[in-house]
């Protein structure tokens, strides 16, 4: 399996799995202390050799008073500091290129909830960071039940898995937490670099399948439909907020053209990096979406929202995604130095 990974045509698939892979929510911390300590360096480049390998580690961890921040590039440390969406993120465009290893001590008494405030204040201390909140109304997406009601169908419960002591030695890629809120996934191929299979906490097991013409077939297991809005963000030219009052977790299931998953890549500059062409691609995260962040539109736009797969697609779940006009609380960065200072 990892032969077939390695190969460029296989990896397509895992270039446009790592793109829904996106802002997971995060939970509001209070007033912290600062990490005791941290070291932060510029992180090597992610090759499809150690996806193959299974070497790759992406995300936040913590063990003990140690704090991990693996592979990540800034505008993805902004979402976890700020614990907001990604298109809550106003920036330059370099953030979601520029990717960093930081490894912090947390003082005595300090808890996890404390460590977004604490990473703000690295952010602010070792990249000179300074920023201001402002509520800008933008243009967004509603997520609304349709006029047939909604035909999700209700998750069954997952199982849950055995402990295991063993590190797992499988080809993929494992990302941490990036938050309180979240948990850690881990991305592992399947059918000879054709599809792959996510596993985490907020979706459950979710399958990706990609077919001759490189369209992908998503099937997930257990999904809410806050975590919905935000795997819909990622293939559309704006912000995708819930209206719909449903609060149960259900099994999705999303048909994607090769237009939604080509627009989300180039939007967000996803493929040089990853042994593609076209840019440096952001681990991990994306930048925002739509006229928060300033990114490009993907394939299906405001101006004809009926003409993309991915509306298709929602319309199939008994849903709509309606165009409207919302006020966002934004985080605008003022400042921000490229390189770190040394540690």
């Amino acid at each position: 399996m990892s032969q077939h990974f390695g190969k460029r045509r296989a990896f397509s698939a895992g270039t446009a799995t790592l793109a829904l892979v996106t802002a997971l929510a995060v939970a509001q911390t209070p007033a912290a202390p600062s990490f005791e300590v941290a070291s932060v360096k510029s992180a090597g480049p992610i090759v499809p050799r150690d996806i193959a390998s299974g070497h790759v580690n992406l995300g936040m961890s913590i063990d003990g008073s140690r704090v991990s921040f693996s592979g990540l590039p800034l505008a993805t440390l902004m979402i976890q500091a700020f614990a907001v969406k990604p298109y809550q993120i106003s920036g330059p465009d370099w953030m979601a290129t520029e990717r960093f290893d930081i490894v912090a001590k947390l003082p005595d008494g300090a808890t996890q909830a404390q460590v977004p405030a604490m990473l703000q204040a690295l952010l602010a201390d070792r990249f000179k960071m300074t920023f201001h909140r402002e509520s800008r109304e933008l243009a967004v997406y509603a997520l609304v039940v349709g006029k047939g009601g909604s035909r999700l169908k209700e998750a069954e419960p997952e199982p849950t898995p055995a402990p295991s002591s063993e590190p797992d030695k499988t080809p993929g890629i494992s990302i941490g937490a990036l938050g309180p809120g979240g948990g850690p996934m881990r991305i592992s191929p399947e059918g000879r670099g054709r599809g792959a299979v996510i596993t985490a906490p907020q979706f459950g097991t979710m399958k990706i399948g990609m077919g001759q013409d490189g369209a992908m077939h998503l099937e997930a297991s257990h999904m809410t439909v806050a975590t919905l809005t935000d795997l819909l963000t990622t293939f559309v030219d704006r912000p995708v907020v819930d209206q719909t009052e449903l609060k149960g977790a259900y099994q999705v299931t999303l048909d994607l053209s090769i237009e939604d998953l080509m627009g989300v890549m180039r939007s967000r500059g996803m493929a040089m990096g990853m042994g593609m062409p076209g840019g440096p691609m952001p681990p991990g995260a994306m930048p925002g979406a739509g006229a928060a962040a300033g990114g490009a539109p993907s394939a299906a736009t405001a101006s004809d929202p009926s003409g993309g797969a991915i509306f298709s697609a929602v319309q199939k779940l008994g849903l709509k995604l309606e165009p409207r006009k919302a006020p966002v609380e934004l985080v605008v960065i003022d400042h921000m130095e490229k390189s770190p200072t040394e540690n």
